[in-house]
């Protein structure tokens, strides 16, 4: 037909809508989706994103998900690219696809089949996983912080165990909650939980004190927060300590079961909800997904263009993706690595299709910091200068902690809509219970 255009449009398919895998997708749909330069697809087996850095707040009811998430739909409609709802479960290389499990409702049905999705670039942005390190016992009987679900069913749990005091104050009168690992989601979690404990009493829970609250952390390793610098490491402990919080080093569980956790040293440490926060890995159908590379724990090895190494049209960003750096260290799995990565991958997709250099990815260590509840915050800044970085903690700390979620949400929303989020974070501060109860 005179005056149509046939040409086919290249196909960009994100997997996941994690923290880089949302702000990469939102990108290429402002730049290319919009101008209809190129179709953006985003794979996640959820419907709504969260940052994952907040899961230790959903789970003790600090912060309302049901607020706070990201409808992936509705950001696609805002931000010009597709969203599909479905698991990967493998890629075709060959044939430019990737295949999606079959969807089954909620009595186990299946009403749509294994389907495939053809791309011409294909992002692997999964995230991670808990690594249990095939402990006996912890998947029957422990939490798994790394998703949303597993917050929620941590609540749940928590609250009955505040129901037994209340109701049957004879019977019941603490609640002991083991975390192993005691990295930045085991230490922020022990001090949210106390500060959850604080205002519970707001809500019909008048039996229930801190003095109730049990919380043991296990780490196998010398020290707190062991990938930090040592400073912030001792001054957390200090304040977990005023907390009153147990903590254990140099402690490895070999086993758990209902009544709590066994120890390599033949300790038993009781419990009644346990959470296991000791490290990460890529899910298992990674490994060797689709032929290419991956590592022991199933991270899909890249080059400096974060291209994996075997297939120059998949690109792997993220928890997922194993990328070393020039002195020979791996860029750790964290929310700013997956923001970095998020905008090279950006710069390199757009030079690729306009057939110019890529761009080397360069991980930048801007320093950590660790939240404290409203007890205190801690860490280092502008860790990558040559001078080296400097310590802060207290309401310092704090604004520069609430700040690096801030920069995620300007990277997905922009700056206005970002500035109208936090006027209504403002007021449902006052609209809104503290603690979410459901």
């Amino acid at each position: 037909m005179s005056g149509v255009s046939t040409e086919k449009i290249p196909k960009i398919v994100v997997v996941g809508g994690g923290a880089g895998g949302l702000e990469l997708v939102t990108k290429l749909g402002r730049k290319l989706g919009r101008r209809k330069k190129a179709e953006i697809v985003l794979i996640d087996r959820n419907t709504s994103h969260l940052w994952k850095p907040l899961l230790h707040e959903i789970a003790v009811g600090a912060m309302d998900d049901g607020v706070d998430a990201v409808s992936y739909r509705g950001h696609a409609i805002n931000h010009h690219f597709h969203f599909r709802l479905g698991t990967v479960t493998g890629i075709d290389r060959e044939a430019k696809q990737v295949i999606l499990a079959p969807m089954r409702d909620e009595d186990g049905t299946q009403f749509l089949p294994e389907t495939r999705i053809s791309y011409d670039y294909l992002v692997m942005a999964l995230g991670s996983i808990c690594n249990d390190f095939n402990t006996p016992g912890i998947r029957e009987h422990g939490i798994f912080l790394d998703n949303p679900r597993q917050a929620h069913r941590f609540r749940s749990k928590l609250i009955n165990c505040f129901l037994r005091i209340q109701r049957l104050p004879e019977q019941f009168n603490e609640v002991k909650i083991a975390i192993v690992g005691a990295g930045a989601t085991g230490v922020e979690l022990s001090a949210e939980l106390h500060h959850a404990v604080k205002e519970i009493h707001h809500y019909g829970f008048s039996a229930v004190s801190n003095d109730q609250l049990k919380v043991t952390l296990i780490e196998a390793g010398p020290r707190i927060l062991a990938a930090l610098p040592e400073r912030i490491s001792s001054t957390a402990q200090r304040e977990l300590d005023s907390l009153k919080v147990t903590i254990k080093l140099n402690t490895s569980v070999t086993r758990a079961s209902a009544e709590g956790l066994e120890t390599k040293d033949g300790e038993f440490i009781p419990a009644d909800l346990i959470v296991w926060a000791a490290g990460v890995k890529v899910p298992d159908f990674m490994r060797e997904i689709g032929g290419l590379e991956t590592n022991r724990i199933n991270q899909l090895v890249v080059n400096s263009h974060l291209q994996t190494s075997r297939d120059p049209h998949i690109f792997a960003i993220g928890d997922c993706a194993e990328f070393t750096c020039g002195d020979g260290k791996k860029a750790p799995p964290r929310a700013q690595t997956a923001h970095q990565m998020a905008a090279t991958c950006y710069k390199n997709l757009v030079a690729t299709l306009q057939q110019k250099p890529l761009q080397t990815y360069v991980y930048r260590d801007h320093g950590s910091l660790i939240s404290l509840s409203e007890y205190s915050t801690v860490g280092n800044l502008m860790g990558n200068l040559s001078s080296g970085s400097f310590f802060i903690e207290g309401k310092l700390a704090r604004i520069a902690y609430i700040s690096l979620y801030r920069m995620h949400q300007i990277a997905i929303h922009g700056v206005l809509r970002t500035g109208l989020v936090m006027l209504s974070s403002g007021l449902n501060r006052w609209l809104r219970p503290t603690l979410k109860m459901h």
